[in-house]
């Protein structure tokens, strides 16, 4: 079975995933630019697959009504994203260690997209959410 191990910067949370990793997403939202300081990267894991050390050492900031994200409170590295009521966790693909094999897959919010650069590496695009894909541009 696929294992992929990763750790938060100072190695006060580590964590191991089993089984496929889905391809990278890449978020361009306000939230994920204002908290990364660009856009955030990551790939996602059915909860039951991720295993977590230093679990006291992450502090879960709820940034909407629908989700939160989860950090290390030592180092401050963005790991987790976790929608409510859902089975699976979004981990930050940087947080593993090489080689991941992960694949980049797709783009979404690009309508809050940074004004500083551009999106021209010919992957699906979706302006909100996941499941609304519009045309390269």
């Amino acid at each position: 079975m696929e294992e992929h191990r990763g750790a938060c910067l100072c190695g006060a949370v580590r964590f191991t995933t089993r089984g496929a990793l889905r391809g990278v997403v890449y978020c361009h939202c306000s939230q994920c630019r204002k908290q990364s300081g660009h856009y955030y990267a990551a790939t996602d894991v059915a909860d039951e697959s991720l295993t977590v050390e230093g679990a006291d050492s992450i502090t879960w900031y709820r940034a909407s009504d629908i989700a939160q994200r989860g950090f290390c409170k030592h180092c401050g590295s963005a790991l987790f994203w976790k929608q409510d009521r859902s089975g699976k966790t979004s981990v930050m693909a940087g947080a593993f260690e090489a080689p991941t094999g992960l694949k980049a897959e797709a783009h979404i919010f690009v309508a809050d997209k940074g004004d500083y650069y551009s999106i021209d590496d010919g992957l699906p695009q979706s302006a909100s959410s996941p499941g609304v894909v519009v045309a390269d541009s």
